[in-house]
């Protein structure tokens, strides 16, 4: 029986008590409800609760351990962690950035759950445990058993490479695997599944208890929103406003976008997942040009809906991976793209500025509907890092999106969810979002000062910052450093920032238009003529913070940090490395690049 139809004429409970159990259980999710059920029923068994709560903790705790770059490995983490607790299993849920390595060496079972970014980088909470492994101050596991999960895009050369390592590291110290590492790609939620059934099962029998006995030991939280990644929130569009000029290269939009009544919050730093529609024209164009209908019915996720509402919603389109070429050739008896699978590298600048569509236009072939659809990746959402502080706009939130959009083989080209903010969606229409929480990008306490470097759409987060520290009257310091390409076209939220500089509120700024004379001046290089100041703003404790392009951009920034501090410091160039190390072990160092 539903708890929504117990009534107290079916049960032994009162009137009162139906109402309270079924507020209580009201927004419980699937695990959480199993958990309450084990925990009441272990209740059950004895009339002195007081004997339930006491009851021994098994003597072996699972440790879950996550590095985290954008909040996906950490969220997969909780999930796993929170189906441990469910089956009995006493779970301690660590981030990598603040686990302690000397406890490294009385671990007895231990899963590591990790994204891999950028060129095989580690995320930045998981650097410190990463070099920590490799180092030779890593003590010897013997004793230790573990499991791997990776997070990874296969459109990257090393795809997975900081889970490798963490296995390769841990296997080298004497720990036993006990399940073989399994590394997912951007639609990784089935593997996660099937990977986190595998190792609970081989767990439980060596450490679950009953499960009333660790409920009040585990160590997991579970009080979240009810809207995610899963469940998104129905929102509404209230604004997609063009903030660059006529005589912009980019088209950038300003954002807004309702919460009401959502009960949904967020904190700067956070991002908003936004889950979009594929453009029915490219959808359209697509069926026809592999010799399919439409509207034939196809299975998605165990319903049957149309092979064009399956493009539109749920497989990805714009973004091209290796996988789809390769199998798209097989099915096609094309040598030429199976062949392009062989080299790495020939691949990777194959699909670098190609599409799907491109793919199919550029070697027509046709196709089932099962063989299309098992070619292609499943749809996800895109992040986005959010402009605004709820303390400034409520129940809003706001978005800095660059549309892409660029001429490739003679055909204008889109990026989907860009082009579905600004383009297909009109001012009233509802959308899908998201709150992706980012405990990686946090501003610090008030009275300390931040030093915010965000070119381009990197400004996003730092709108957010400066909002929040304005309605916090916060007593430390602002210091942004801004780039773009022409100061006319491209200074974004120009007046705002303006405003925050008369009233005090951003104290420094720094702006770097690379177009606006014949030698082109970035961020790194103001960050290099301001190296003076800005190595004493770190030495009095600064927050230093760097949001934006991370294949280029957050490279040059950080080596012309390295120089500032090295020179301005007198240090070595190890030294200066190190200083910065120090300073993101410290979360005095945070990024948040894509």
């Amino acid at each position: 029986m539903l708890l929504q139809q117990l009534s107290s004429l079916s049960s032994p409970l009162s009137d009162q008590q139906v109402t309270s159990l079924q507020q209580a259980t009201a927004n419980m999710s699937a695990v959480e409800l199993s958990w309450v059920s084990g925990y009441l029923a272990g209740l059950a068994q004895s009339s002195d609760q007081s004997a339930i709560v006491a009851a021994p903790v098994p003597s072996a705790t699972l440790t879950v351990l996550y590095g985290s770059q954008t909040g996906n490995a950490k969220g997969v983490a909780k999930q796993v962690a929170e189906a441990a607790t469910a089956q009995g299993i006493n779970v301690s849920l660590v981030s990598m950035a603040d686990y302690k390595t000397k406890a490294l060496k009385d671990e007895t079972h231990l899963l590591v759950i990790v994204s891999t970014h950028g060129e095989g980088e580690a995320p930045d909470d998981a650097e410190q445990l990463h070099q920590f492994l490799a180092s030779k101050r890593a003590p010897k596991l013997a004793g230790l058993e573990f499991a791997v999960l990776g997070l990874g895009d296969t459109s990257y050369e090393f795809y997975c490479q900081t889970a490798i390592d963490f296995e390769l590291r841990l296997s080298a110290l004497g720990a036993k695997s006990i399940l073989d590492r399994r590394d997912c790609d951007v639609d990784y939620d089935s593997d996660v599944l099937a990977w986190q059934g595998q190792i609970i099962e081989l767990l439980n029998e060596t450490l679950s208890q009953p499960v009333a006995a660790t409920a009040v030991s585990a160590g997991v939280a579970t009080t979240t929103s009810q809207y995610s990644k899963q469940n998104p929130l129905s929102a509404t569009l209230l604004a997609s406003n063009k903030i660059t000029g006529r005589g912009a290269n980019k088209d950038v939009r300003h954002i807004e976008i309702s919460l009401e009544d959502s009960g949904l919050s967020y904190q700067p730093g956070d991002a908003l997942g936004v889950w979009f529609d594929n453009d029915p024209i490219l959808v359209n164009e697509l069926i026809e040009l592999v010799g399919l209908q439409a509207e034939q019915l196809v299975n998605v996720n165990d319903q049957e809906i149309s092979l064009a509402q399956a493009l539109i919603q749920h497989y990805e389109l714009t973004q091209l991976h290796p996988g789809f070429v390769s199998t798209y050739g097989e099915a096609t008896a094309q040598s030429n793209l199976v062949e392009l699978g062989t080299d790495k590298a020939v691949m990777r600048e194959y699909i670098a500025n190609r599409q799907v569509i491109d793919v199919i236009r550029q070697n027509r072939g046709s196709l089932s509907s099962e063989q299309l659809l098992a070619a292609l990746r499943k749809l996800t959402p895109r992040l986005y890092s959010i402009a605004s502080s709820v303390s400034e706009v409520d129940e809003e939130v706001h978005l800095t999106v660059a549309v892409v959009e660029y001429d490739a083989f003679d055909k204008a080209h889109q990026g989907a969810a860009s082009s579905y903010l600004s383009h297909r969606l009109a001012e009233g229409d509802t959308l899908r979002v998201f709150v992706e929480h980012n405990d990686n990008f946090r501003l610090p306490s008030a009275d300390k000062s931040v030093i915010m470097i965000g070119p381009g759409t990197g400004i996003a987060p730092f709108r957010s910052f400066l909002q929040q520290r304005d309605n916090d009257d916060a007593s430390g310091q602002n210091w942004l450093f801004f780039g773009n390409q022409h100061f006319t076209d491209d200074f974004l939220y120009q007046t705002e920032l303006q405003d925050f500089q008369k009233r005090g509120v951003l104290n420094r700024i720094d702006l770097a238009f690379s177009r606006d004379q014949a030698h082109k001046v970035y961020v790194q290089d103001r960050i290099k003529e301001q190296g003076k100041d800005l190595y004493q703003w770190l030495e009095d404790g600064a927050s230093l913070y760097i949001c934006g392009d991370g294949n280029q951009m957050a490279k040059d920034v950080h080596q012309a940090l390295v120089e500032a501090i090295e020179l301005h410091g007198n240090k070595t160039n190890e030294q200066a490395q190190q200083y910065l190390t120090q300073l993101k072990t410290d979360k005095r160092y945070q990024k948040d690049v894509y």
